[in-house]
């Protein structure tokens, strides 16, 4: 089966927790690309690039997040041709946007 792209966007006390480095570390176990960041909005942003199952777990595992955060709601979009969006297969911080 084809990988597939979906972005993130993460609700609740999900800032200064230590939730873009539990995303990393969930990611690359997975063996998942992309990138996660924080949005000034207080919300956090993730593009996950990978095979089906994989991503559907990190989709998953966002909905509760690292011991600390306090995930409301996740939204999540299927992003058109399934492409890792420039990460060359790492799994990556972007800075805040």
């Amino acid at each position: 089966m084809a990988n597939i792209t979906r972005r993130l966007f993460i609700h609740g006390r999900v800032q200064g927790v230590g939730f873009r480095w539990w995303v990393c570390a969930q990611a690359r176990r997975l063996g998942l690309s992309g990138w996660v960041r924080n949005r000034y909005d207080g919300s956090v942003e993730a593009l996950i690039h990978g095979a089906p199952d994989a991503v559907e777990m990190l989709t998953r595992l966002a909905h509760d997040g690292p011991s600390h955060a306090d995930v409301s709601r996740v939204l999540a979009n299927d992003e058109p041709g399934g492409e890792d969006f420039g990460t060359q297969g790492r799994f990556e911080q972007r800075p805040s946007v």
